[in-house]
Protein backbone atom coordinates (compact mmCIF):
# COMPACT_ATOMS: atom_id res chain seq x y z
CA UNK A 1 0.00 0.00 0.00
CA UNK A 2 1.27 2.89 -1.08
CA UNK A 3 1.58 6.35 1.51
CA UNK A 4 -1.02 8.56 -0.09
CA UNK A 5 -3.80 5.43 0.07
CA UNK A 6 -2.69 5.00 3.32
CA UNK A 7 -3.21 8.65 4.17
CA UNK A 8 -6.58 8.17 2.36
CA UNK A 9 -7.38 5.15 4.64
CA UNK A 10 -6.38 6.09 8.02
CA UNK A 11 -5.63 9.97 7.45
CA UNK A 12 -3.39 10.60 10.46
CA UNK A 13 -0.36 9.73 12.52
CA UNK A 14 0.59 9.52 16.09
CA UNK A 15 3.95 11.25 17.29
CA UNK A 16 4.51 11.32 20.80
CA UNK A 17 6.86 14.15 21.68
CA UNK A 18 8.12 16.43 24.46
CA UNK A 19 6.48 19.79 25.81
CA UNK A 20 9.58 21.50 24.42
CA UNK A 21 8.86 20.77 21.19
CA UNK A 22 4.92 21.55 20.92
CA UNK A 23 5.39 24.85 23.37
CA UNK A 24 8.53 26.05 21.37
CA UNK A 25 6.00 26.33 18.75
CA UNK A 26 8.58 23.70 16.40
CA UNK A 27 5.47 21.67 15.36
CA UNK A 28 3.04 24.43 14.38
CA UNK A 29 5.76 25.62 11.91
CA UNK A 30 6.85 21.94 10.58
CA UNK A 31 3.25 20.10 10.53
CA UNK A 32 1.67 22.54 7.78
CA UNK A 33 5.11 21.97 5.53
CA UNK A 34 4.48 17.92 6.01
CA UNK A 35 0.75 17.89 5.75
CA UNK A 36 0.49 19.97 2.96
CA UNK A 37 3.25 17.77 0.69
CA UNK A 38 2.09 14.59 2.04
CA UNK A 39 -1.59 14.44 3.08
CA UNK A 40 -0.67 12.79 6.29
CA UNK A 41 -2.03 14.80 8.99
CA UNK A 42 -0.23 14.22 12.44
CA UNK A 43 -1.75 14.58 15.93
CA UNK A 44 0.78 15.39 18.70
CA UNK A 45 0.49 14.03 22.27
CA UNK A 46 3.12 16.66 23.97
CA UNK A 47 4.52 14.93 27.55
CA UNK A 48 7.73 14.73 29.15
CA UNK A 49 10.17 12.03 27.28
CA UNK A 50 9.68 9.32 29.32
CA UNK A 51 5.95 9.86 29.18
CA UNK A 52 6.36 9.90 25.85
CA UNK A 53 8.30 6.78 25.57
CA UNK A 54 5.85 4.76 27.43
CA UNK A 55 3.07 5.83 25.34
CA UNK A 56 5.36 3.96 22.52
CA UNK A 57 5.74 0.78 24.69
CA UNK A 58 2.05 0.41 24.87
CA UNK A 59 2.05 1.63 20.76
CA UNK A 60 -0.21 3.93 21.38
CA UNK A 61 2.07 6.03 19.01
CA UNK A 62 3.45 5.67 15.46
CA UNK A 63 6.66 7.74 16.09
CA UNK A 64 8.30 9.23 18.77
CA UNK A 65 10.14 12.39 18.96
CA UNK A 66 12.39 12.96 22.10
CA UNK A 67 15.62 14.12 24.01
CA UNK A 68 17.17 12.38 26.27
CA UNK A 69 19.35 9.73 24.81
CA UNK A 70 20.12 6.65 27.46
CA UNK A 71 16.12 6.47 27.78
CA UNK A 72 15.77 6.43 23.72
CA UNK A 73 18.83 3.56 23.33
CA UNK A 74 17.02 1.41 26.55
CA UNK A 75 13.84 2.08 24.03
CA UNK A 76 15.68 0.46 21.13
CA UNK A 77 17.16 -2.34 23.71
CA UNK A 78 13.70 -3.16 24.65
CA UNK A 79 12.91 -3.62 20.73
CA UNK A 80 10.45 -1.03 21.16
CA UNK A 81 11.53 0.83 18.25
CA UNK A 82 13.09 0.20 14.32
CA UNK A 83 15.73 2.58 14.45
CA UNK A 84 17.22 5.93 16.30
CA UNK A 85 18.08 8.94 14.03
CA UNK A 86 19.41 11.70 15.50
CA UNK A 87 16.94 14.78 13.81
CA UNK A 88 18.35 18.07 15.92
CA UNK A 89 19.83 19.84 18.67
CA UNK A 90 19.50 23.18 20.71
CA UNK A 91 21.04 23.76 24.25
CA UNK A 92 19.70 23.98 27.81
CA UNK A 93 19.79 26.99 29.60
CA UNK A 94 20.14 27.96 33.66
CA UNK A 95 17.35 30.90 33.96
CA UNK A 96 17.04 32.83 37.13
CA UNK A 97 15.76 35.93 39.02
CA UNK A 98 17.99 39.21 37.98
CA UNK A 99 18.56 39.38 41.79
CA UNK A 100 20.77 35.84 41.48
CA UNK A 101 20.75 35.39 44.84
CA UNK A 102 23.05 32.50 44.55
CA UNK A 103 25.62 34.77 42.45
CA UNK A 104 25.61 32.11 39.16
CA UNK A 105 25.28 35.26 36.47
CA UNK A 106 27.57 35.14 33.85
CA UNK A 107 29.24 31.38 34.41
CA UNK A 108 29.49 29.18 31.75
CA UNK A 109 30.16 26.06 34.84
CA UNK A 110 26.93 24.49 35.13
CA UNK A 111 27.63 22.18 37.74
CA UNK A 112 29.50 25.02 39.90
CA UNK A 113 25.79 27.10 39.60
CA UNK A 114 24.19 24.02 40.95
CA UNK A 115 26.21 24.15 43.94
CA UNK A 116 26.19 27.09 44.55
CA UNK A 117 22.19 27.20 44.29
CA UNK A 118 22.46 24.17 46.81
CA UNK A 119 24.61 26.13 49.07
CA UNK A 120 22.82 29.25 49.10
CA UNK A 121 19.25 26.94 49.23
CA UNK A 122 18.28 29.64 46.35
CA UNK A 123 14.79 28.93 44.67
CA UNK A 124 14.51 26.43 42.49
CA UNK A 125 11.90 24.69 40.50
CA UNK A 126 12.35 21.48 38.94
CA UNK A 127 9.93 19.51 36.06
CA UNK A 128 9.76 16.50 38.03
CA UNK A 129 8.22 14.86 35.40
CA UNK A 130 10.22 11.81 34.08
CA UNK A 131 11.29 14.59 31.07
CA UNK A 132 14.31 14.80 28.76
CA UNK A 133 14.63 18.36 30.79
CA UNK A 134 13.81 16.76 34.14
CA UNK A 135 16.32 14.25 33.03
CA UNK A 136 18.98 16.27 32.50
CA UNK A 137 18.72 18.43 35.43
CA UNK A 138 19.16 15.12 37.87
CA UNK A 139 22.53 14.77 35.72
CA UNK A 140 24.00 17.87 36.60
CA UNK A 141 22.71 17.30 40.10
CA UNK A 142 24.73 13.75 40.06
CA UNK A 143 28.07 15.64 38.87
CA UNK A 144 27.72 18.30 41.63
CA UNK A 145 27.92 15.98 44.23
CA UNK A 146 24.19 16.22 45.21
CA UNK A 147 21.75 14.06 46.06
CA UNK A 148 19.07 15.88 45.44
CA UNK A 149 16.25 12.92 46.42
CA UNK A 150 17.54 13.51 50.34
CA UNK A 151 18.56 17.08 49.49
CA UNK A 152 14.87 18.31 48.62
CA UNK A 153 13.33 21.12 50.62
CA UNK A 154 11.12 24.16 50.78
CA UNK A 155 13.87 25.50 48.30
CA UNK A 156 12.88 22.92 46.19
CA UNK A 157 10.03 22.82 43.88
CA UNK A 158 8.98 19.71 41.95
CA UNK A 159 6.22 20.86 39.50
CA UNK A 160 5.52 17.21 37.47
CA UNK A 161 4.81 19.46 34.71
CA UNK A 162 6.00 20.92 31.47
CA UNK A 163 8.31 23.29 30.26
CA UNK A 164 5.64 26.32 30.01
CA UNK A 165 4.09 25.88 33.22
CA UNK A 166 7.42 24.98 34.95
CA UNK A 167 8.79 28.52 33.21
CA UNK A 168 5.23 29.93 34.81
CA UNK A 169 6.10 28.68 38.40
CA UNK A 170 9.83 30.05 38.42
CA UNK A 171 8.50 33.43 37.53
CA UNK A 172 5.98 33.20 40.13
CA UNK A 173 8.63 32.32 42.79
CA UNK A 174 11.52 34.62 41.51
CA UNK A 175 13.37 30.64 40.96
CA UNK A 176 16.04 28.98 38.94
CA UNK A 177 15.40 26.22 36.49
CA UNK A 178 16.46 24.31 33.76
CA UNK A 179 15.07 25.17 30.52
CA UNK A 180 15.89 24.12 26.97
CA UNK A 181 16.46 27.17 24.82
CA UNK A 182 13.40 26.94 22.14
CA UNK A 183 11.27 27.00 24.86
CA UNK A 184 12.52 29.83 26.79
CA UNK A 185 12.88 31.88 23.69
CA UNK A 186 9.02 31.47 22.72
CA UNK A 187 8.10 32.31 26.66
CA UNK A 188 6.15 35.76 27.09
CA UNK A 189 5.75 35.78 30.88
CA UNK A 190 9.24 36.10 31.75
CA UNK A 191 8.60 38.45 34.55
CA UNK A 192 12.20 38.93 36.61
CA UNK A 193 13.61 35.94 34.71
CA UNK A 194 16.65 35.87 32.62
CA UNK A 195 19.76 33.70 31.27
CA UNK A 196 22.02 33.02 33.87
CA UNK A 197 24.27 30.24 32.79
CA UNK A 198 24.45 29.00 29.07
CA UNK A 199 27.64 27.63 26.49
CA UNK A 200 28.83 24.46 29.25
CA UNK A 201 28.70 21.51 26.88
CA UNK A 202 26.89 19.41 29.14
CA UNK A 203 24.00 21.26 28.58
CA UNK A 204 23.96 20.08 24.93
CA UNK A 205 20.60 18.68 23.94
CA UNK A 206 20.30 16.44 21.32
CA UNK A 207 16.82 14.98 19.73
CA UNK A 208 16.11 11.48 18.43
CA UNK A 209 13.35 10.47 15.86
CA UNK A 210 11.93 6.59 16.24
CA UNK A 211 9.61 4.53 14.53
CA UNK A 212 7.62 3.00 16.79
CA UNK A 213 8.20 -0.82 16.23
CA UNK A 214 5.18 -2.66 14.26
CA UNK A 215 6.58 -5.97 14.72
CA UNK A 216 6.18 -5.78 18.66
CA UNK A 217 2.80 -3.23 17.78
CA UNK A 218 0.79 -3.95 15.28
CA UNK A 219 -1.47 -1.08 14.91
CA UNK A 220 1.29 1.18 14.11
CA UNK A 221 1.31 2.32 10.87
CA UNK A 222 4.23 1.88 9.68
CA UNK A 223 4.38 3.35 6.05
CA UNK A 224 3.19 6.89 7.23
CA UNK A 225 5.00 6.75 10.51
CA UNK A 226 8.11 6.07 8.07
CA UNK A 227 7.34 8.95 6.17
CA UNK A 228 7.09 11.39 8.89
CA UNK A 229 10.59 9.90 10.17
CA UNK A 230 11.69 10.03 6.46
CA UNK A 231 11.00 14.01 6.24
CA UNK A 232 11.88 15.24 9.45
CA UNK A 233 15.86 14.19 8.07
CA UNK A 234 15.15 14.92 4.30
CA UNK A 235 17.11 18.19 3.17
CA UNK A 236 13.87 19.41 2.85
CA UNK A 237 12.28 18.51 6.56
CA UNK A 238 15.83 20.01 8.08
CA UNK A 239 15.79 22.96 5.99
CA UNK A 240 12.43 23.56 7.91
CA UNK A 241 13.65 23.08 11.16
CA UNK A 242 16.38 25.20 10.63
CA UNK A 243 14.20 27.60 9.51
CA UNK A 244 12.27 28.47 12.26
CA UNK A 245 13.05 31.20 14.61
CA UNK A 246 11.76 33.55 17.33
CA UNK A 247 12.73 37.19 16.40
CA UNK A 248 15.53 36.18 14.12
CA UNK A 249 16.58 33.59 16.67
CA UNK A 250 17.31 29.99 15.60
CA UNK A 251 15.70 27.39 17.96
CA UNK A 252 16.61 24.15 16.35
CA UNK A 253 19.86 22.82 14.53
CA UNK A 254 19.23 20.04 12.45
CA UNK A 255 21.93 17.36 12.60
CA UNK A 256 20.34 14.06 10.76
CA UNK A 257 23.39 11.82 9.38
CA UNK A 258 26.16 13.71 11.30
Amino acid sequence: MGVALAAALAGFITVASTTSTEQSGLFRHLLPIFERQTGIQVRVVAVGTGQALDIGRRGDADVVLVHAKPLEEKFMAEGQGVRRYDVMYNDFVLIGPKSDPARVRGSKDVVAAFQRIHAARAPFVSRGDRSGTHFAELEIWKLAGIDIAKEKAAWYRDTGQGMGPALNTAAGMNAYLLADRGTWLSFKNRGELAIDVEGDKRLYNQYGVMLVNPAKHPKVKKEMGQAFVDWLLSAEGQKAIADYKINGEQLFFPNAGS
